[in-house]
């Protein structure tokens, strides 16, 4: 699944292509799950309605309305957006859908734009969706009530971070980290980078970390994550950037699928494990538990 900065980097892509264009028709193709709205409101509030914006919250992109109502999309595992108009533009799963005439056996959604112009919701395995809300009952969707602060918002502060973590003290400051409740938007990729550049181990227990070292983390956390939107996302498996590129933070990484090569900081060689269910790389060294 994407993590934050691979869909801010959508997010992002997105906003400069389709902000001021007006929705002229939108057609579900064979599955009413990716779209599951009801005719009479897209004909209301989504047809003839300019896109006034595109945001995100977590891992979920947000395409509001002139009609003061927003589809709110999550792309899920396999999900793409595909943008054709004056340029195309790719974003999601690296299949042949980014790149191929569309709509095609896996469009969900598409999206005409009066000006010709098109954006296409592609999903092999149809677990992701577009939903449509009014702009106030955004807030109030169970994800968005339960989901955590933003890390990247300025006022997101390390005494913030604190209280939050330590609600899950007795578990594992990885799997703490991959609670979307705690904190949104962070993955095992980045959480795996940022515990190794505050010196942590994936498999300590909240309750045994210092408030200092739960500030470190969040700085590294916001250093990780920031460098990754500036990259483009990384290249985990199956995402691209906004301009159909692989993302290149991989490239960067200092501990995530580094197994067996040197720790750029100690030289000690790099371990896979499993913490929170999940692979978790570190180094045995500088992340002693």
């Amino acid at each position: 699944m994407p993590e934050l900065p691979e869909v801010e980097t959508v997010r992002a892509g997105l906003e400069r292509l389709i902000v001021g264009r007006i929705i002229s028709n939108v057609s579900v193709h064979d599955s009413p799950k990716s779209f599951p709205n009801s005719p009479s409101d897209v004909e209301q509030f989504v047809r003839n309605n300019v896109v006034t914006a595109v945001r995100r919250r977590a891992k979920v992109l947000l395409i509001e309305l002139s009609s003061e109502y927003t589809l709110v999309t999550h792309l899920k595992m396999t999900g793409q957006l595909v943008f054709i108009g004056t340029e195309r533009f790719g974003a999601g799963h690296p299949n042949d859908s980014l790149i191929g005439a569309l709509p095609d056996k896996s469009t969900r959604v598409s999206i005409a734009f009066a000006e010709g112009s098109h954006l296409y919701f592609n999903d092999q395995r149809k677990f992701g969706w577009m939903k449509l809300y009014p702009n106030l009952e955004v807030p109030n969707i169970d994800f968005m009530k339960k989901v955590g602060p933003e890390p990247l918002e300025d006022s997101f502060t390390a005494l913030e971070f604190t209280a939050r973590i330590r609600r899950r003290n007795n578990t594992t400051i990885k799997a703490a980290l991959l609670d979307q409740t705690v904190l949104a938007g962070i993955g095992n990729i980045y959480a795996d980078e940022s515990l190794w550049g505050a010196k942590i181990h994936p498999a300590s227990r909240v309750r045994d970390l210092s408030d200092e070292q739960l500030a470190l983390l969040l700085a590294e956390i916001k250093y990780v994550l920031k460098l990754a939107i500036e990259k483009g996302g990384s290249t985990d498996r199956n995402y691209v950037n906004a301009e159909g590129k692989r993302g290149s933070y991989i490239d960067f990484a200092r501990v995530f699928r580094r197994e067996g090569l040197e720790c750029p900081r100690c030289g000690t060689v790099i371990e896979k494990s499993k913490v929170a269910g999940r692979g978790t790389h570190t180094c045995p060294v500088c992340q002693v538990q």
